[in-house]
């Protein structure tokens, strides 16, 4: 079949995590050595965990949160012992893997390293590696890596990828397992459900200030306002250059003819091919297998006829999968063009496999040049283009001039700002942990800036950062307040209802725990219940994981039977399941790789537990205090 998935897919995944996760976690030194210093929290097998690499992992998890979370997170919340313990566990794990591909000498040749970044579409400009991105990219992380440093850490990850594909991919699920897997994902449950919500004994609650005086000495650290900001701020980008760009017709003309022209000309001569392809087909179908095996440039599948095998949906480029389930079987398509170039299919059959529709096609592919379309048609993409690429020269030029501009006039924002024409915008109070929504300002390096010394006490401005690819931004503290606790008397209020919901739903929990025992014991409890519904694991009908997990678990000897699940701080849910419709399918392709991948990662989690039981281990408790 024409080759649906990049060459490097996974690879480029491994070149991207490590551009997103901070270096200091994975500097060079980090995996030979471990840090070293007196700082360490960890060791295994001699390689050091420092406090360092686990306070950037911390902020890096904070980080992820805090784009998720938005407004809604707290990072005192995350940021506790048992949280580094978990992010002291997976480096460790990383370490054991260390120590285990050092062990089985597990390397990968420079030359690997360099096909693999010279592939990488980060890196690449108009499909061709640059060198310029490159290096731009690198300088770009916080903190900012050298191509040799990038180079030592992406060997580094791609040997542990090495070692754990060799002990996932080794395991195999005997076909009965897989069977069994697929019939309990399609097994069916009924299901009612009767809700004890908190809010129905909040009336009940009564809350007095001794417990609120309480809660507000063991928790002090909740109520306390972050150090925050106001500020100012001037924003450079490429992006806003380019619209200043103005292209000629004559231009746009001239690059059209260069870098499409002849594949234009190639685009013509295969249509014409495939033109002909299709008359002969269509005069003769019996010749489609004949035809394909001579003219189609898809080598794999030409060598039968043309036959793709049954594919379910999700297996084509879109075009090419529109157009087959349009047809009828024993159909013969007119042309249909994708990114692979021009085709014409013939439906052969259809089937249903696995619970999903699947069709068996064969194809004959004529080939096309990359994106080549007529000038008209695509002048609009190529005066963008145009304006980027020379933005992109006059933006290294200005970069340098608006930084040494900021820098040399340290008390003011509007000498670069005339200079350049840019807007000097103002901020909201922007606190010290960042929770909230910041546009180009939600940068670590720039908000680390905004509230150091220089900026704070000396009204200073910050460097020229840059805060993304082609965006340079300089700020300017306007007002400062520092962190603060806030009295018992402006909290006492939200302590209050706090704690009422709290105790609400804990009442809601007894009495749905009282009913689950006397509905055990055979008791009807006078429940109402919902109108009933068929969940499964793959059907879940809207039930989060953590609810439908004990359903599709539970034990279903003797029907009905119950279970309680509590729904933190909202309250307690009863479900009754009253019948049970299993479900014997085939244990096909899908089914089999799924119990491969379960087998791989438990096999794979027995590899790290037999690493850890071999280990020399040692941990710092105390280092996973909050500093």
């Amino acid at each position: 079949m024409f080759d649906l998935v990049h060459k490097h897919k996974r690879v480029v995944q491994v070149i991207l995590m490590l551009l997103v996760v901070p270096f200091a976690i994975w500097g060079v030194e980090s995996y030979r050595s471990g840090g070293g210093g007196s700082d360490t929290v960890a060791e295994v097998n001699g390689l050091k965990i420092s406090q360092r690499e686990l306070e950037n992992e911390l902020r890096r998890q904070q980080d992820q949160l805090r784009r998720m979370l938005g407004r809604n997170y707290d990072p005192a919340v995350f940021d506790t012992p048992e949280t580094r313990r978990t992010l002291l566990e997976s480096l460790i794990s990383q370490k054991l893997l260390a120590s285990a591909a050092q062990q089985a000498k597990l390397t990968v040749s420079d030359e690997a390293i360099a096909e693999l970044i010279h592939s990488a579409p980060t890196f690449q400009v108009d499909g061709q590696f640059s060198k310029a991105r490159y290096e731009t990219a690198l300088r770009t992380q916080d903190p900012p890596m050298s191509p040799a440093q990038f180079e030592q850490r992406l060997r580094h990850d791609l040997a542990l990828q090495q070692l754990g594909r060799a002990v996932a991919d080794g395991a195999f699920a005997p076909r009965s397992v897989a069977a069994r897997l697929a019939a309990l994902e399609t097994q069916k449950r009924e299901i009612s459900e009767v809700r004890f919500s908190a809010q129905q004994y909040l009336e009940k609650v009564k809350i007095d200030e001794a417990a609120v005086k309480a809660y507000y000495d063991a928790n002090t650290a909740e109520f306390r306002t972050p150090e925050r900001v106001r500020a100012e701020y001037v924003l450079l980008s490429a992006d806003a250059l380019a619209k200043e760009e103005q292209i000629g017709a004559d231009e746009a003309k001239a690059f059209w003819d260069k870098q499409y022209g002849a594949r234009f000309a190639e685009r013509d001569k295969a249509r014409q091919r495939i033109e002909a392809v299709l008359a002969e087909v269509k005069k003769d179908p019996a010749k489609f297998a004949e035809v394909a095996k001579r003219e189609s440039a898809d080598t794999a599948s030409a060598q039968q006829g043309g036959d793709l095998g049954f594919q379910p949906r999700g297996s084509f480029v879109k075009p090419f999968e529109d157009a087959l389930w349009r047809m009828k079987p024993g159909e013969i398509s007119g042309i249909v063009e994708s990114e692979f170039g021009f085709h014409v299919i013939r439906f052969l059959e259809a089937r249903r496999q696995d619970g999903k529709d699947e069709r068996r096609a064969s194809h004959i592919l004529v080939a096309t040049p990359g994106e080549a379309r007529p000038f008209a048609e695509m002048r609009p993409q190529i005066e963008a283009e145009l304006r980027k690429q020379r933005a992109s020269k006059r933006f290294v030029e200005a970069a340098e001039a608006f930084g040494n501009m900021v820098y040399e006039q340290p008390d003011s924002l509007k000498p670069a700002a005339e200079r350049f024409k840019l807007p000097v915008r103002a901020t909201p109070w922007i606190e010290k942990s960042a929770n909230q929504e910041l546009g180009p300002l939600d940068n670590p390096k720039l908000l680390a800036a905004l509230f150091s010394a220089d900026a704070i006490e000396r009204k200073r401005n910050t460097d020229a950062i840059e805060v993304a690819p082609g965006t340079l931004v300089a700020a300017r503290v306007l007002e400062h307040q520092p962190a603060a606790q806030r009295k018992f008397d402006e909290v006492k209020a939200q302590i209050t209802d706090k704690l009422r919901r709290r105790e609400a739903a804990e009442l809601a929990r007894k009495e749905g725990e009282a009913k689950l025992a006397e509905l055990r014991k055979g008791g009807e409890a006078g429940l109402k219940w919902s109108a009933a519904k068929s969940v499964s694991r793959r059907e879940p009908q809207g039930l989060p994981a953590e609810i439908l997990t004990p359903i599709v678990s539970a034990d279903v000897a003797k029907l009905p039977a119950y279970v309680g699940v509590p729904i933190q701080d909202a309250g307690y849910l009863l479900v009754r399941i009253s019948k049970v419709v299993e479900s014997a399918p085939a244990a096909g392709a899908q089914s089999e790789a799924r119990a491969g991948q379960l087998y791989g990662a438990a096999q794979y989690e027995a590899f790290l537990a037999s690493l850890r039981e071999r280990a020399d281990i040692n941990i710092r408790k105390d280092a996973l205090e909050k500093k």
